[in-house]
């Protein structure tokens, strides 16, 4: 009989640890109107600013948990979005000309500062948030008629929409998500 006791009373004890538990995202953010400031950029990586504007906006938009606003006037707080840094890496050579690459790994960094526009408090100021992704300059063929099938260019051209998505994920969560 003292065994029974002793079980429930275990069972009530360890219980009590999931009786707090809540389904979500936990806590939503202190504001619930932001403004995202159209994003600088100190890299050499042409066009990339709208890119990285429109997809943190929408990343915003379709989480749903504040709403975007069109002026700092109107917001709670102000995101502001610095691209600080790209970077090329080579990770795979041509086979036929080990000069030449096949395959770049691209890194873009952004630098985010969250500010309350209310109290004026900075939520926080410089975050660093980094993003990769890989890049292939070929299809795989080799070379065709009348020239190479290597096309750094319009491959990183391609990979600035999906560097910019991954990069707006991580705004978001930097952002709204508490950890």
């Amino acid at each position: 009989m003292t065994r029974v006791w002793s079980l429930l009373l275990i069972s009530a004890f360890l219980a009590q640890g999931c009786g707090h538990y809540r389904m979500g995202a936990g806590p939503g953010p202190t504001f619930s109107t932001l403004y995202v400031e159209p994003a600088r950029n100190k890299t050499k990586l042409a066009q990339a600013q709208a890119t990285v504007s429109a997809m943190v906006r929408e990343a915003f938009v379709r989480d749903g948990r504040v709403t975007v606003v069109g002026r700092a006037s109107e917001a709670d707080a102000t995101l502001e979005v610095t691209l600080v840094t790209y970077r090329r890496d080579n990770d795979a050579s041509r086979e036929d000309d080990t000069g030449l690459a096949r395959k770049f790994t691209l890194r873009l960094t952004a630098s985010c500062s969250l500010r309350d526009n209310r109290s004026g408090r900075m939520l926080f100021d410089g975050r660093l948030l980094e993003v990769h992704r890989e890049a292939f300059t070929d299809n795989g063929l080799g070379s065709v008629p009348f020239g190479t099938s290597n096309d750094q260019l319009q491959s990183e051209y391609n990979t600035l929409p999906l560097l910019a998505s991954l990069l707006s994920d991580r705004v978001t969560h930097a952002v709204l998500d508490v950890w």
